[in-house]
């Protein structure tokens, strides 16, 4: 017996004696699927493909193991796998932190040669240079959920601390975004999302203490520079390294930066993330610009403002949560949709009217409905098209029409979903 059986069976076992046979096949499928169809071992490190792109997403790669970190422990084998990969994003963070997907050689492919400022030592790992926050947050979590979960430290080396040093220099400059970063990105395409306006540095934005991004965890690109649940993540993560710097590399100097960085993402959050809305009372915007504008709505991907109890940000029953929540899962969310295949939130990347497992998983993770984890459970079920596996988008009225195939990050967090709603799946 492999140890992907090992670990599943008392999930798929539990499963099956309620008669969930079909959810338990589904379970094991897609918990296995980064272990079996995306890990690459290279230079002494593992690279991640996301799927059937074959390039490794900083955010994706944490997320797509992040249910093997308890295993990590028992099986030495998924420990060196989940070392491996870390090393090779800690490396690619030194490289360049702007970027958000990399190749496992220095050999110049992409899908498009963007204008950007990219420098010639990193442009032949880079696969794109889309600038998101979360693709330094996810790194982040990953080590810190691996020290606490597996009792292993071994990973902050020198490489880490390098990494460490450049998110928290980049997170600081893109405070003021448009007086002091070097950031900017232009590409010549028919997607206006997959660009940036205003010669490639973005919309205008004032300080608020918050954090720039270019781009939102969808790849698509900002309407407003400050992203609500990407800087709730980013103060997560700052919160989280200074642990880290606290305890394993006190001197290194870096945790006052950190703790300094985040105490001003929080009071920008205070001051700008909060808006009144008719029918819901106070929510969290999607994007502000600290000049008066927002943005109100979710993506699937995450970070989004359904994920942030998700992601340890704020307690699943905070009132301005459970507004939010209300709002977000209603067609007050331009991207919420509802057909007699699943009800759940899409994204503009996708077609309209295609739900996101992914987003249905997370609902399914922030609930404190059995009930609604129930209904949950039972739409993801029906959304496989008979593959077993889980894909990107989901079309409301008709499984068999959906994106990606092979898209390992949904796989992933399904299993999370499973193994956290198997105790309250009768009935």
């Amino acid at each position: 017996m492999d140890w992907l059986e090992e670990a599943t069976r008392p999930v798929c076992d539990q499963l099956s004696a309620l008669g969930r046979n079909k959810l338990a096949a589904m379970y094991r499928n897609c918990f296995r699927s980064t272990w079996d169809t995306t890990l690459q071992r290279s230079d002494g490190t593992v690279f991640l493909v996301t799927g059937d792109i074959p390039a490794m997403w900083l955010r994706d790669s944490s997320a797509q193991v992040y249910h093997y970190v308890p295993h990590a422990r028992k099986y030495p084998q998924v420990r060196e796998a989940i070392l491996g990969l870390m090393e090779r994003q800690f490396r690619y963070i030194a490289l360049d932190p702007y970027a958000n997907a990399f190749n496992r050689e220095a050999n110049d492919r992409r899908n498009h040669l963007d204008d950007t400022s990219w420098t010639e030592e990193a442009r032949p790992w880079i696969w794109e240079r889309k600038y998101e926050v979360d693709s330094l947050c996810y790194p982040i979590r990953l080590a810190h959920h691996f020290w606490k979960t597996a009792g292993d430290a071994s990973w902050c080396n020198d490489t880490f601390l390098r990494a460490a040093c450049r998110i928290l220099t980049v997170w600081e400059t893109e405070q003021r975004h448009m007086e002091r970063s070097p950031y900017h990105f232009s590409r010549v395409c028919r997607r206006p999302t997959d660009t940036l306006g205003n010669g490639g540095k973005g919309a205008p934005v004032g300080y608020t203490g918050m954090t720039w991004s270019g781009f939102r965890p969808s790849d698509d690109a900002c309407t407003y520079g400050y992203l609500i649940p990407a800087n709730f993540f980013a103060e997560k993560s700052l919160k989280q390294l200074e642990e880290i710097l606290d305890a394993l590399r006190p001197q290194a100097g870096l945790a006052a930066r950190a703790r300094a960085l985040r105490e001003q993402i929080r009071a920008g959050l205070a001051q700008y993330a909060v808006f009144d809305r008719p029918g819901f009372g106070p929510v969290y915007a999607y994007e502000v610009d600290g000049l008066g504008n927002a943005v109100f709505m979710d993506d699937a991907n995450v970070p989004s403002l359904l994920s942030l109890p998700y992601l340890g940000c704020v307690e699943a029953d905070d009132p301005v949560y459970q507004n939010t929540r209300r709002m977000l899962l209603s067609p007050e969310n331009p991207y919420y949709f509802s057909g007699a295949c699943a009800k759940g939130i899409g994204s503009p990347h996708t077609p309209p009217d295609y739900i996101w497992p992914i987003s249905l998983c997370i609902q399914g993770l922030t609930a404190v409905n059995a009930e609604e984890i129930r209904q949950i459970a039972r739409m993801l079920e029906g959304m496989d098209a008979d593959t077993l596996l889980m894909h990107e988008g989901v079309h409301k009225d008709d499984p068999k029409q959906f994106t990606r195939p092979w898209f390992a990050w949904a796989n992933s967090i399904f299993s999370e979903f499973v193994e956290k709603a198997a105790d309250c799946l009768q009935g």
